[in-house]
């Protein structure tokens, strides 16, 4: 787990609008250029959103079947959908998701207040992705937007089994208003309530807007992987807009190295999960 590093790459996400990130790819051509260019810098996943004619957060089956295709056809990156997809999306629609055929897809833990909205994951609904994705042999990344969902994937997988392949892989995603802080004292908290959860399960870690930089520090030094992109921050530093995904993948390889845990290839992240290509 430690010998290296896992990096996925979130460049899109919900949330940010194209009006305000004018860097942000949201056509199919500039998801696939990102994709290219992050994974020659060191991802071995990408994590997808994807957006209409418009720019506007969509969850179309055409449009996700079309997007996991091209990224097979011009990359190696293991192709993560999310199911989650913005917070008014309906559990049909975020369930259908997985028709898309995606290597892996995400699977949120629970309920977590989001800024000034809900972002709503019933038991019931968590249940369900996780079993069609047992069915249809997707590994599912699971989500943790605070502490007790930790204890819900636990609840989880004693009941309904492990997750296709075997092995467990999960998200840390910290700093989002209503969930857990940023911080290392939370990674720290997070980590002691993971070794509950089956051998050999590995973890990334998120940390959104200004606890980017915290959580990818405190992450490597405890043997955790890193998950950064636009989805997350728009800010490179103070004062600092983004100016690529290239450019959050750049400064989380760097740290890797600095960690002497270099970037996994995307052929050494599908052996550390369990995937065959």
């Amino acid at each position: 787990m430690t010998t290296g590093t896992l990096i996925t790459v979130a460049p899109t996400g919900a949330e940010s609008s194209k009006a305000a990130v004018p860097a942000l790819p949201v056509t199919l051509d500039e998801l696939l250029s990102t994709a290219k260019e992050c994974e020659a810098l060191g991802a071995a996943i990408i994590h997808v959103h994807i957006r209409d004619e418009n720019a506007e957060p969509t969850l179309d089956q055409g449009r996700l079947r079309a997007t996991v295709a091209a990224l097979r056809q011009s990359t190696d990156l293991i192709v993560q959908l999310s199911t989650g997809g913005a917070v008014t999306d309906p559990e049909a629609n975020r369930l259908a998701v997985l028709d898309a055929g995606p290597e892996m897809a995400s699977c949120t833990m629970g309920t977590v207040n989001f800024g000034d909205a809900v972002f709503l994951n019933r038991w019931d609904f968590i249940v369900d992705l996780h079993t069609r994705m047992q069915e249809r042999n997707i590994l599912p990344e699971y989500e943790i937007f605070d502490l007790g969902q930790l204890t819900t994937l636990q609840r989880l997988l004693d009941k309904y089994g492990p997750p296709a392949g075997g092995h467990v892989h999960l998200d840390l995603v910290m700093g989002v208003p209503g969930g857990m802080p940023g911080t290392t004292a939370a990674l720290v908290a997070c980590q002691a309530a993971i070794r509950d959860l089956p051998a050999g399960t590995t973890f990334s870690a998120t940390g959104i807007g200004r606890s980017t930089l915290p959580v990818i520090m405190a992450s490597l030094s405890v043997g955790g992987h890193l998950r950064v992109g636009m989805e997350d921050t728009i800010t490179y530093m103070k004062g600092r807009p983004v100016e690529s995904n290239m450019q959050l993948v750049a400064r989380a390889v760097g740290f890797a190295h600095l960690a002497q845990r270099p970037p996994f290839t995307p052929a050494d992240a599908r052996v550390v999960l369990g995937l065959s290509k």
